[in-house]
């Protein structure tokens, strides 16, 4: 049972199709970890340029899903709530399996340090189990 819908999700952050990137979000402790997920189907509309013959999902999509997560995360804290999370930075970043369409993308982020509005979590996207992407980001609240 998922904790937020889509549509609670869309009450947190301000992503409207087609760049919200997460269905639903699983677990959930405000300011600390969150761990979200993604269907993905072969109708994303960036299946038909990337790439028509092998759809891919960018990896710039995944990162910008864990990133979702991550904002769901901080701005469900009580101080945070109707703000927004900006990028502020991306580190260590690394791909390691192709996210295609009827994967099942599991999004995990973990708060590992905060300062005021800013805030840097390690997050990690996997398919079956399997590592598809890792990065530490920067996430800044305006």
């Amino acid at each position: 049972m998922s904790v937020l819908t889509t549509k609670e999700i869309m009450d947190i952050i301000p992503h409207r199709h087609p760049f919200l990137l997460v269905d639903t979000i699983e677990e959930l402790v405000p300011g600390v970890r969150a761990a979200g997920k993604k269907c993905v189907t072969y109708d994303e509309y960036y299946f038909r340029g990337h790439f028509p013959q092998e759809p891919v999902m960018p990896g710039v999509l995944i990162i910008e899903a864990l990133a979702q997560v991550g904002a769901v995360c901080i701005l469900s804290c009580e101080k945070f709530k109707g703000k927004t999370a900006y990028f502020g930075g991306i580190n260590n970043c690394r791909f390691k399996k192709k996210v295609v369409p009827g994967d099942v993308l599991m999004l995990e982020t973990e708060l590992i340090k905060q300062k005021g509005p800013v805030a840097i979590a390690r997050a990690t996207a996997t398919v079956d189990g399997k590592v598809a992407a890792t990065a530490e980001l920067t996430v800044a609240i305006g």
